[in-house]
């Protein structure tokens, strides 16, 4: 696919898209029925599909009996921290063989001209990002979402939540299905923003802003404080009346989900001439800038809260005059404390 006739490429190699982002149509005023349920295809096709797919398969297949799973035991356990990182490493590593390491693609519809692989920094474990990467989403990301996993099966298991029925309650499962993305990107955003705050930036938060250029696997590249907080969404199953497969669901949607947003490029093509957006240019941005896009604008937090950059022009100039208010207060702040 010709690239140029979808954005824009800088000296750089660094491709933007032509037309600027925008936040989902749902909150908006007056309703436009017509946006709404074109965002709502979005929304579902091709990627929570997936990942309600794939819950079903772990739910229905990979996963331990009832009675089994009434007892914390190292069996049941082990097999399902060994089923979650296979998949993870088949899931990050088939986006990283196709488009980093065999560069199917080349750099067509990349944000960031450069490939993480072919520079150095010693930010990164033995000066690479990938493999940094690899070791803090395998070494930790996957541990922790297992425990996760582990800890609302074996509630469930043992009676300890109510739990929904699927043929006696589907409709309200799914009615669940469909608002948890949306509650998801709560949690993401009020999460996001909390490890923002200086301190939490600087002995949290940062190990993830190292990828500045961020590929598949830098997707939970954490510190294991963040990789708690950003798990610990799925403890909803405990409050509201769910079932275990949707809070494999959900914990699919954050695990594997996170590699959309961090895949490092607007379309994954599928041929000549189709491709499916992955729509992780607003998230990219973040990486690029730190203090815009905390959500990624399905709810238009950033928009109410002002910090929403549409990766034009203009969105630099209001990130610009945000960062002079703040720094200006900064220093007005130190003025009066030093005097």
């Amino acid at each position: 696919m010709d690239d140029l006739k979808f954005g824009k490429r800088n000296k750089r190699g660094d491709w933007t898209p032509s037309e600027p982002l925008k936040t989902g149509p749902l909150f908006e005023l007056p309703f436009r029925t017509l946006a709404v349920l074109q965002w709502v295809k979005g929304y579902f096709f091709p990627w929570n599909l997936l990942f309600m797919a794939s819950a079903c398969v772990f739910w229905f297949c990979l996963t331990p009996s009832w009675e089994t799973m009434k007892t914390l035991s190292w069996e049941w356990i082990a097999l399902l921290t060994v089923r979650n990182l296979v998949a993870v490493f088949l899931f990050y590593g088939a986006f990283e063989l196709r488009l980093y390491v065999q560069r199917r693609q080349g750099n067509r519809f990349k944000f960031n001209g450069k490939f993480p692989g072919d520079v150095k920094s010693d930010v990164f474990f033995f000066g690479n990002q990938n493999i940094d990467n690899m070791i803090r989403g395998l070494g930790t990301g996957v541990p922790i979402w297992t425990t996760y996993e582990v800890l609302i099966l074996w509630a469930f298991a043992n009676g300890y939540v109510p739990m929904a029925d699927l043929s006696t309650n589907a409709w309200w499962l799914a009615g669940i299905v469909v608002l948890l993305p949306m509650f998801h990107e709560l949690h993401f955003y009020l999460v996001h923003r909390a490890i923002h705050i200086p301190i939490l930036y600087k002995y949290v938060h940062s190990v993830h802003h190292n990828s500045i250029n961020p590929s598949p696997w830098s997707s939970l590249s954490m510190h294991p404080v963040e990789h708690l907080l950003y798990f610990s969404g799925t403890l909803i199953h405990l409050v509201i009346y769910s079932h275990p497969l949707l809070a494999i669901y959900h914990l699919h949607f954050a695990g594997f989900g996170a590699v959309v947003g961090h895949v490092g490029f607007d379309k994954i093509e599928t041929s000549d001439e189709s491709a499916i957006d992955t729509h992780a240019f607003a998230h990219y941005l973040h990486h690029r800038y730190f203090e815009v896009n905390y959500a990624d604008g399905g709810i238009p937090f950033d928009r109410w809260f002002g910090t929403w950059h549409d990766g034009t022009p203009e969105g630099d100039r209001l990130m610009n005059e945000r960062w002079e208010k703040k720094r200006a207060r900064v220093n007005a702040g130190q003025t009066e404390s030093n005097t």
